[in-house]
């Protein structure tokens, strides 16, 4: 998934140092929300200011998570709603609603999300859309498939060699298989080894409907983009279709096609699948639905977010614990007054504070997080002690996912990455002994029968 900012040797889009060096005759800046770029703006003094959510929502026609749809949740699930959720660090969605009725009915559906791999160590900031993934794979029992988008890194970064992009894939697979999905349930990929049959033929079928002018638009690119960036688009939206992957769904295109998609991602990835959802209904395949998460903002303030090529941007899931609280106490952006005397009076401001922020990221506790917000804006907690409770909640947080790393083997990354049935709920193609469910397919094939008669298929296609 794409990030320009993410490629090695890249500078931080908008970090304070670099705007507090160019303040003067600085004029105002729109905030930039794309899979490339990332930045909250800048007002007349050349601050950074932080990204406008509700702004994005309304211009990418996404519509905002409320108590009504939470309480659905958990309603249909069962499930008390995951801390990202209730705290709005998953804030909008494209018809989750719509996903919720499908569970209700025992219907299929699977989980997509991906990741665009530019470095050997993934940092927290990229482990936030798996950990919420992982959450739902288990609320669900739902199929996930991981796309790791070699190719697209590749094309993106000219510095970057074909064995520097398959290297970085390997090590964040490990990565990612560490935050504890099951394999039973998981496929992950890697483009350059899986982009071919099924898959190849929803890209081109995505990609002769799309235009260049759309591309574009849609993404900011100009003539001295390469094509290989113009048709990765393509590539990724047809992850999202059930059909590219017969392997886990069958080889009958019409079954897998009444199979719909859930998206866990970052705000920023939306406009591939706004590209991808125009498509969906001309192909005769069911829009895919999204979960947008906010972005955990860089080190230096709100307004940005980490970069795997800036190490002291964010702190990484292979930081020691050394070097964990170096970077907190140094560069972690501070919500506090510039005395204690102005602090206990005045208090900190949370919404701008970093540590805080990580904090509603990582901690569990609600009643915890809640009494540290307001002994922080009264004032009697101070800048130092937030920071020592945030450096002690992400060194537990990357010790413990360390200890899962090391336990991940080639092998186990060979399993995970092996073209091969899956065991989830609803399943229309069961692994061979898998008797549990069969009695109850017959009864969602012939829901799934209807749903195929309201599907809009072209009479030229062949599906």
């Amino acid at each position: 998934m794409a990030t320009r900012e993410d490629e090695p040797g890249q500078p931080p889009a908008l970090t304070a140092l670099s705007l507090a060096a160019s303040a003067e005759g600085i004029t105002p800046k729109e905030q930039i929300i794309t899979p490339f770029d990332v930045s909250g703006g800048t007002d007349e003094q050349g601050k950074l200011l932080a990204i406008d959510y509700d702004k994005i929502v309304g211009k990418f026609g996404a519509t905002r998570i409320d108590k009504v749809l939470l309480e659905k949740f958990e309603r249909v699930t069962g499930q008390k709603p995951h801390r990202f959720l209730r705290r709005e660090i998953v804030f909008s969605h494209r018809e989750l609603n719509l996903i919720l009725d499908r569970y209700e009915k025992g219907l299929p559906f699977f989980l997509y999300t991906g990741r665009g791999p530019s470095s050997d160590s993934m940092h927290v900031g990229h482990a936030v859309p798996f950990e919420f993934t992982r959450w739902l794979q288990e609320v669900f029992n739902a199929p996930l498939v991981i796309m790791l988008t070699d190719d697209e890194k590749f094309l993106h970064s000219p510095k970057l060699k074909v064995e520097d992009v398959k290297r970085f894939t390997r090590q964040n697979a490990k990565d990612i298989i560490a935050v504890g999905f099951d394999i039973t349930k998981t496929f992950i990929f890697a483009d350059f080894d899986y982009v071919k049959g099924a898959l190849y033929e929803n890209a081109i079928q995505i990609a002769r409907r799309t235009t260049i002018n759309q591309i574009k638009g849609t993404f900011g690119f100009d003539d001295s983009n390469n094509i290989g960036e113009m048709m990765f688009p393509a590539i990724q939206s047809a992850t999202a279709f059930a059909t590219s992957f017969p392997h886990i769904f069958g080889s009958d295109k019409k079954k897998a096609a009444s199979v719909s998609c859930l998206i866990p991602c970052a705000i920023d990835q939306d406009p591939y699948f706004r590209q991808c959802r125009d498509n969906a209904k001309q192909l005769g395949y069911i829009k895919p639905a999204l979960l947008h998460a906010v972005f955990l903002p860089a080190l230096q303030g709100p307004g940005s977010k980490m970069s795997a090529s800036v190490p002291d941007s964010g702190v990484f899931l292979s930081d020691t614990a050394k070097d964990i609280q170096k970077k907190v106490n140094k560069f972690a952006f501070s919500g506090g007054q510039d005395t204690v005397e102005r602090h206990r009076e005045l208090g900190g401001r949370t919404k701008d504070d970093v540590p805080f922020q990580y904090l509603t990221f990582f901690m569990e506790d609600d009643e915890a997080l809640e009494k540290i917000r307001v002994d922080y804006e009264k004032g009697d907690l101070l800048t130092g002690e937030l920071k020592k409770i945030c450096i002690q909640e992400l060194q537990s947080y990357v010790e413990g996912f360390q200890e899962r790393r090391a336990k991940v083997t080639d092998e186990i990354v060979d399993e995970f990455m092996r073209e091969r049935k899956l065991v989830f709920r609803g399943n229309l193609n069961p692994p061979a002994g898998d008797d549990e469910k069969r009695e109850r397919v017959k009864a969602l094939k012939a829901e799934l029968g209807r749903l195929e008669g309201e599907l809009d298929v072209p009479k030229d296609e062949d599906f």
